[in-house]
């Protein structure tokens, strides 16, 4: 398979646990501060981390508190200098054909930029968004534009915003490996931006991933479409909806349609050694540990 590229290892040597190829980590709580997190982290013994920096249900919220940010700084220092990613608010639409909530989503992810930049996040993964109706080309024109505006905002630091690829339920944006190239282009700001692959969006918005001859076909796409080379995280999500269902329903590994073999596939992929691969499953007793420890036995090639 092929290995990653001179850009993804330059960036992943930012990491100090560049050993680690397979860099698993999970989206968790930041209930009672940021530093929380990276506390269960660090319990966890994972090598990668997502949290939200806000309430994702709301529009607004007062600033990160400066001791919290120390706090979880310093929580950084005892964890190590692994991948850490937020996600923006469910409620941002940059591709909005409505000028009053377009205006609102542009404010509102300058604002997860900043917080994201203030913690020293590496990425900040977002929802390309959905048209209502207005059509992709004209979702595309609106969503280059918030994100440019976002970028005059707020100066480029460190964190670098992913695009995710959706399910493709309704008219949202980012179905696709050309919409994603598409979208990336009409952004224009290579050095701030990339791509996060959801495994149970690829699958339903139909990606076979479930056999040899289903994967290798998909990356051939995926290389040759959007390159591998502008994949900086993995969501690793099991998926309720069969391929091609449009169904954005997350399952623990093995517990979905895409199965365990198509995880191994991706697991074993040379070309995401080393990148954060982050479990968004749901949250029960003690399923991410679970979760984790599948996927490291699926990472090992016999």
């Amino acid at each position: 398979m092929p290995t990653a590229t001179a850009g993804q290892r330059k960036l992943r040597k930012s990491f100090k646990n560049t050993e680690d190829r397979n860099c698993l980590g999970s989206h968790l709580s930041v209930s009672g501060g940021p530093w929380k997190a990276v506390e269960e982290a660090i319990e966890l013994e994972i090598r990668a981390l997502q949290i939200f920096t806000k309430n994702a249900s709301r529009w607004v919220q007062k600033p990160i508190d400066p001791k919290h940010v120390e706090k979880f700084h310093a929580a950084i220092e005892e964890w190590g200098a692994h991948p850490l990613l937020s996600h923006d608010s469910y409620l941002i639409n940059l591709a909005s054909p409505k000028e009053e909530l377009f205006q609102k989503s542009i404010a509102a992810f300058a604002d997860e930029l900043e917080r994201a930049e203030l913690l020293g996040l590496d990425f900040l993964v977002m929802h390309p968004g959905a048209h209502v109706g207005s059509g992709v080309e004209a979702g595309i024109e609106r969503i280059a534009a918030g994100m440019r505006e976002a970028f005059d905002r707020v100066p480029h630091v460190k964190t670098r915003v992913l695009l995710e690829n959706t399910a493709g339920g309704g008219s949202t944006m980012g179905r696709s490996f050309e919409e994603l190239r598409d979208l990336l282009a009409a952004i224009d700001t290579p050095e701030r931006t990339g791509t996060c692959i959801d495994t149970c969006h690829m699958f339903a918005a139909g990606y076979e991933l479930r056999t040899e001859e289903g994967y290798q076909e998909t990356m051939k796409q995926l290389d040759k479409i959007l390159g591998a080379r502008r994949v900086f995280a993995l969501h690793l999500n099991d998926s309720k909806g069969d391929l091609g269902s449009h169904l954005d329903r997350h399952m623990h590994i093995g517990d979905g349609l895409i199965g365990k073999k198509g995880f191994q596939f991706v697991m074993q992929d040379d070309r995401f050694a080393g990148i954060p691969k982050i479990l968004e499953t749901p949250k029960v007793e003690d399923m991410d540990q679970q979760n984790l420890s599948l996927l490291e036995q699926l990472a090992k090639k016999k």
